[in-house]
């Protein structure tokens, strides 16, 4: 399998002023014009647009990036990072104006589209909507005259899914549940002997029970197979069940790389810190004052040392390492959300109009508009400058 290696790359967001077919429905409509019909291009368009927001000049800035040889890697970030550009530039649909990308060494460019062996799921499944779903799955033989190789295929499909689609094989698309289609897509990614599977957020559209089964298949899928895989989601449950590694996006780059241990515990900067986590890490602004730092309505200290007098940081503390103390910094309530299943429940407060999220045992009561007392361990806090977002120590 693969180890796929991204050089520097950068890519303009694409221009399609003219209301055009976007990348990757030219390429479809183009390469395989003799089994779709006319509305192909339209209905690609219609469920996977290609652009993306454009607040920024670049959709990918300067990336660089290795997928190690078997590895699944989680591509993570909010809404219009540059995700499923960067999913796009791995498959090839994508050609980036500067930088390079390598399979095994080779550039992808070099390599017939035909011989990449490439397993994609798309966020809203992509089948053609005019075959029914035996023919969607056998796709890959049919264009290579050996459809007499789909029965084999789908039984195999079947064994490793864990999950029986047979009674699906005669409808179409239209015809079924999210779920349903969901499934076909993915038995479509297998049926082509893959060497590199791609997902774009192939969850986000299932309902909370689907998407939980569709996730265990998915990891006995990845397991069975040990292929190279990326899986673009912003779905953090997702990424920490089925990724090896992890990597954070923020504005067309990567912000950070790693075991969700590593993400969790040493946060590179602000960004990551409050980005990754369940609820997000609490931010406070303040300013070092000799060995302490202080901020508005409260102070803490001993910090650690070496810090220069009056630079201006962010204390961080996540919600679970909060605790309460008749001594502690005064909180008022906001609201209360109880988290029956883990005996927890998660406080949002006020400390002097700064917002506070903590998560406590569930034994205590606690109400709105009541007053907390709390405590922020010094070995569990962070600090970040404010200027750079980078974390300090």
């Amino acid at each position: 399998m693969p180890t796929i290696v991204l050089r520097h790359i950068t890519k303009h967001y694409e221009a399609n002023e003219h209301g055009g077919p976007s990348t990757i429905s030219r390429m479809v409509s183009t390469s395989t014009r003799v089994i779709f019909n006319d509305h192909l291009s339209n209905y690609i368009e219609q469920t996977h647009p290609s652009t993306e927001p454009p607040n920024r000049l670049y959709a990918l800035d300067d990336l660089s990036l290795t997928i190690r040889d078997g590895e699944t890697l989680s591509v993570l970030g909010p809404s219009g990072c540059g995700k499923t550009s960067l999913l796009k530039v791995i498959a090839g649909l994508l050609a980036p104006d500067e930088g390079d990308v390598l399979y095994d060494g080779t550039p992808v460019q070099d390599i017939p589209a035909d011989e990449r062996g490439i397993g994609m799921v798309f966020q809203n499944y992509a089948l053609f909507p005019h075959l029914p779903a035996r023919e969607n799955i056998g796709f890959f033989d049919i264009i290579h005259n050996q459809r007499e190789r789909i029965p084999e295929r789908i039984r195999h499909i079947v064994e490793v899914m864990g999950v029986d689609i047979r009674y699906l094989l005669s409808r179409k698309p239209p015809t079924l549940s999210g779920g349903e289609q969901q499934r076909v897509a993915i038995a479509r990614c297998l049926a082509r002997d893959p060497k590199l599977f791609l997902f774009d957020e192939p969850l986000s559209n299932l309902d909370a029970k689907l998407r939980i089964e569709t996730r265990l298949q998915l990891k006995r899928l990845l397991h069975h197979y040990q292929i190279t895989s990326v899986y673009v989601t912003h779905d953090q449950t997702e990424a920490i069940a089925l990724a090896d590694r992890i990597a954070i996006m923020r504005d067309g780059k990567i912000e950070q790389i790693g075991t969700y241990q590593a993400l969790y515990n040493t946060p590179i900067n602000a960004f990551v810190a409050q980005f990754f986590g369940t609820p997000p890490m609490n931010l406070f602004a303040g300013y070092v004052r000799g060995n302490r730092w202080e901020g508005k309505g409260f102070s803490i200290g001993p910090i650690r040392p070496a810090l220069r007098n009056g630079q201006a940081l962010w204390l961080g503390v996540r919600a679970e390492h909060i605790m309460l103390a008749d001594d502690g910094v005064p909180a008022t309530v906001d609201y209360v959300e109880s988290l029956f299943s883990e005996r927890r429940q998660i406080v949002y407060m006020l400390i002097a109009g700064q917002r506070c999220v903590a998560s406590l045992p569930l034994d205590k009561p606690i109400k709105p508009n009541t007053t907390l007392y709390l405590k922020f361990p010094t070995g569990n806090l962070y600090l970040f400058d404010q200027k750079t977002g980078v974390r300090v120590g």
